[in-house]
C-alpha cells in the first residue's frame, strides 16, 4: 500500500522523503529486534513443547498406561525451568560460542528427552524432540556449538539403543542405524541451519548500515535544502504542495497556510501562475524557466524566476512530482549588481587620476587668476570656483575610498562636534536648496552633545537620508521629522523619519547595498555611501518600519537611525540603539 503522508502528525514535522527509509534507523538496530523475537519465539516453543509434553503423560496415564515415578515430576520441573528461563532470561548476541545460557536451555532439554526416552515404557519415541534444542544452537549459536549438540544428541541416541538392547530382548542393530541416521541428518541441519542464519546476519547487518548510511544521507539532504537561500517546492499533479523549504514558503508569502505543508496553489489567487507552470509541465512533461509576478494584497509584488523539474519514474504506477525552483529577481539582480560594483572598484583608481589632474590644474589656474583680480565680483567668482574644486577633489577622494571599501582604521580620528548644531545646520542647507520647508519638522533633543564625526560627511550623510524621504514623503507640515537623542546606553541617535509607504520586506532586506534601488532612476549608491561614511566613524545606520505622532494622529512610515559612538563605553553600544525609537514608535 503506498503511502501518502509526508511527516509526523504528533510533531508536525516533515521530511523531504519517503519515511520508509527511515523505519528503524532509530532506537533499536533492526537485527537486534529480529534476534529478540526469534529468541523470545525459541524460549515459547520450549514451554510450549514442555506443557505438550506434559499433556501428553497425562493422556497416556488417563489411557491406563503405567508411568515411571520420575516422570511426572520430571514434567512439572521442566515446565517450570521453561517458564522461568522464559521471563527472567536475557538475549545474548547472536553467534556466540558456549556461554552460560546454553546448558540452561539447550542442556535442559537434551537432559530431559534423553530421561524421557530411557524412562517411557513402550514404543514411544521422544528422538523428534531433540530439533528444538539443535534448531535453537543453531541459529543463535557458533558453528562449533551446533555440531557438537549435534554430535551429543547423536550419543545420546545411539546410548539409548544401546541401553534398550541390554534391558530388552530383540534385535538391536535396525535400531542402531535408525539412531544413527537420526544423528547424521541432524548433523546436516546443524551445518545448514547455522550457515543460513549467519548468512542472514550479515544481510541484516549490510543492510542496517546501509540503511543508516541513507538516514544520514537523508538527514544531509534536509539540511542542505532547507539551508538553501532559493526556494525549492514540491508538488504533485493536483497542486498540492507536498514540501517546501523556508525560502520557498518565504517567497510564496501571502496566505497563512504557506507556513504548513501541504496546502494547495489553488486556495490563493496569487498562486495561480505557479499553478499553470505546474500543470503544463505535467502535461507536456517538459522543464523550462519562466519569470512569474506574484501578487499579494496589501504585500506589492514579488517577481520570481521559476525552474520546473519533473521526477523520473522507475515503474508506470509510481506517482509523479513536479520540483519548483524558485528564485527571487530582486536578489539576482542584486547579485549582478555587486558583481558591477567590483567591477567599477576596479575602474575607479584610474578614474580618479584622470579626474585629479585636471581639478589641479583648475585649482592652480584659478589661484593664478586670482591674483591679478581686483573687481570684488570677480574674486567672489573666483573664491566659488575655487571653493567648489577643493569639494569635487574631497568628493572624488571619498568615492575612492568606498569603491575600495576601505574603511581606514588607521586614520586620525575626527574632531569632536555638536551634534545638534551640525544637524540643524545640514537640515537649514537642504531646506533652503529643496523649498520644502513646509515638510520638515526638525525636533533636537540632545543639547550640548559631541560626537567625534567628519561635519562634511554628516552633512552628505543628512541629505542623502533627507533626499531619500523627500522622494517618498507626503507633503503635510511634520511628512519629514529630524530629530536627535541620547539612548539609554548614552550613544547618541539621528532619526530621519519620514510617513511613506512601509518597505517590503524584499526592499528591505537590501537597503544598504549598492546600485540597489527600488526606482529606475535612482543609482542606489545614497544608503550605500551613508553606511560607509558612519562605518569609517564607529558609527551605524539602521532601518526601522515606525509610527510616529503627527498632527493627523500616530501615522506609520519608515525611519533611518545613525547610532553615534558613545564618547566613553563605545563597545557597549547594544543593538536596541537602533531599534529604540521616540514615543508612539512599533518594529
Amino acid at each position: 500500500m503506498r503511502r501518502e503522508t509526508w511527516g509526523d502528525p504528533d510533531t508536525g514535522q516533515h521530511s523531504w522523503f519517503d519515511p520508509t527509509l527511515l523505519e528503524g534507523a532509530e532506537g533499536k538496530p533492526p537485527e537486534d529486534e529480529a534476534f529478540v523475537r526469534l529468541w523470545r519465539g525459541f524460549m515459547t516453543g520450549r514451554v510450549m513443547m514442555a506443557l505438550a509434553v506434559g499433556l501428553l503423560q497425562l493422556f497416556a496415564y488417563g489411557l491406563g498406561q503405567q508411568l515411571h515415578p520420575v516422570v511426572p515430576p520430571l514434567c512439572a520441573a521442566y515446565l517450570a525451568a521453561t517458564v522461568a528461563f522464559r521471563l527472567i532470561g536475557r538475549p545474548k548476541a547472536p553467534g556466540q560460542p558456549f556461554g552460560r545460557q546454553w546448558p540452561l536451555t539447550v542442556g535442559v532439554d537434551l537432559t530431559v528427552y534423553s530421561l524421557l526416552q530411557l524412562l517411557q515404557p513402550g514404543a514411544l519415541n521422544y528422538s523428534p524432540l531433540f530439533a528444538l534444542p539443535l534448531l535453537l544452537v543453531s541459529v543463535l549459536g557458533s558453528m562449533r556449538l551446533a555440531l557438537g549438540t549435534a554430535a551429543g544428541i547423536t550419543l545420546l541416541l545411539l546410548s539409548s539403543v544401546w541401553w534398550a538392547s541390554i534391558t530388552t530382548t530383540g534385535e538391536s542393530g535396525p535400531r542402531m542405524l535408525e539412531a544413527a541416521l537420526i544423528g547424521s541428518g541432524y548433523f546436516l541441519v546443524a551445518l545448514l541451519v547455522n550457515q543460513m542464519a549467519s548468512r542472514l546476519a550479515r544481510e541484516q547487518s549490510r543492510s542496517r548500515r546501509s540503511q543508516v548510511a541513507a538516514h544520514l544521507q537523508t538527514q544531509v539532504n534536509e539540511l542542505v535544502i532547507e539551508t538553501l537561500s532559493d526556494g525549492v517546492a514540491v508538488v504533485d499533479r493536483d497542486g498540492v504542495v507536498r514540501a517546501a523549504n523556508p525560502a520557498a514558503r518565504h517567497l510564496l508569502g501571502g496566505a497563512e497556510g504557506a507556513t504548513n505543508v501541504p496546502f494547495g496553489l489553488a486556495t490563493e489567487a496569487s498562486w495561480w501562475p505557479l499553478l499553470d507552470l505546474v500543470h503544463s509541465a505535467f502535461d507536456g512533461d517538459t522543464a523550462g524557466d519562466t519569470d512569474v509576478l506574484l501578487h499579494h494584497a496589501g504585500q506589492g509584488q514579488r517577481r520570481l524566476r521559476v525552474r520546473t523539474r519533473l521526477t523520473s519514474n522507475s515503474s508506470p504506477a509510481a506517482e509523479s512530482l513536479c520540483v519548483l525552483f524558485l528564485h527571487d529577481l530582486r536578489e539576482m539582480e542584486a547579485r549582478l549588481r555587486t558583481e558591477k560594483l567590483a567591477a567599477m572598484g576596479r575602474m575607479s583608481t584610474a578614474v580618479a587620476h584622470e579626474i585629479r589632474n585636471p581639478l589641479a590644474a583648475i585649482v592652480q589656474a584659478n589661484a593664478l587668476l586670482d591674483e591679478e583680480l581686483t573687481d570684488p565680483a570677480h574674486k567672489r567668482l573666483a573664491a566659488m570656483v575655487r571653493q567648489n574644486a577643493h569639494r569635487l577633489a574631497k568628493i572624488t577622494e571619498e568615492v575612492l575610498d568606498i569603491s575600495r571599501v576601505q574603511q581606514q582604521l588607521d586614520a586620525p580620528a575626527a574632531a569632536a562636534i555638536d551634534l545638534d548644531a551640525a544637524v540643524g545646520l545640514g537640515c537649514a542647507e537642504w531646506n533652503t536648496h529643496q523649498e520644502a520647508g513646509h515638510a520638515l519638522t526638525i525636533k533636537l533633543a540632545a543639547p550640548e552633545v559631541a560626537v567625534e564625526f567628519d561635519p562634511e560627511h554628516l552633512r552628505r550623510i543628512l541629505v542623502n537620508l533627507l533626499d531619500n524621504a523627500r522622494r517618498y514623503a507626503g507633503r503635510h507640515p511634520d511628512s519629514i521629522q529630524v530629530t536627535t537623542r541620547l539612548s539609554d546606553a548614552g550613544a547618541a541617535l539621528l532619526s530621519v523619519w519620514s510617513d511613506g509607504q512601509p518597505m517590503e520586506p524584499a526592499v528591505e532586506k537590501h537597503l544598504f547595498e549598492p546600485f540597489f534601488s527600488s526606482e529606475s532612476r535612482s543609482t542606489g549608491l545614497g544608503l550605500y555611501i551613508c553606511r560607509e561614511l558612519c562605518a569609517r566613524h564607529s558609527a551605524r545606520i539602521g532601518y526601522l518600519r515606525e509610527s510616529r505622532a503627527t498632527a493627523r494622529g500616530s501615522v506609520g512610515g519608515n525611519a533611518f537611525i545613525v547610532a553615534f559612538r558613545a564618547p566613553v563605553q563605545d563597545s557597549e553600544l547594544s543593538e536596541d540603539d537602533l531599534a529604540s525609537s521616540p514615543a508612539d514608535s512599533s518594529t
